[in-house]
């Protein structure tokens, strides 16, 4: 599976809520995640928060999508009700899974 095959999958998975353990699958037992307002050190921690507040009623589209050796960068718009923001996600990959995950976003349109 190539790079933007996995990145696909991924946004596939958390926008369509589906069973969000297929994750795992695409994940490093030690995925790091960082955003805004939630860092995981593992891929079963950041799955589990997911779960615990399923991403539900999320649209997005994407702007534009950069890869480089074995990093990936996608630019897109989100929207959820009234909150539209632009966003980023910076995902470096290893071996065909995701080792890590940085979401970049304004906040203040949550607040």
């Amino acid at each position: 599976m190539n790079k933007r095959s996995i990145i696909n999958k991924y946004f596939e998975i958390l926008f369509s809520n589906n069973n969000l353990d297929e994750l795992s699958t695409i994940f490093s037992k030690n995925l790091k995640f960082r955003g805004p307002f939630y860092q995981f050190n593992s891929a079963k921690a950041y799955i589990e928060s997911l779960k615990a507040n399923p991403p539900t009623d999320f649209k997005y589209q994407i702007i534009d999508i950069f890869e480089k050796e074995n990093k990936v960068a996608v630019f897109y718009n989100f929207s959820k009700g009234d909150i539209k923001t632009p966003m980023a996600q910076f995902f470096e990959l290893e071996e065909n899974l995701i080792i890590s995950i940085l979401l970049i976003f304004d906040t203040s349109v949550f607040t």
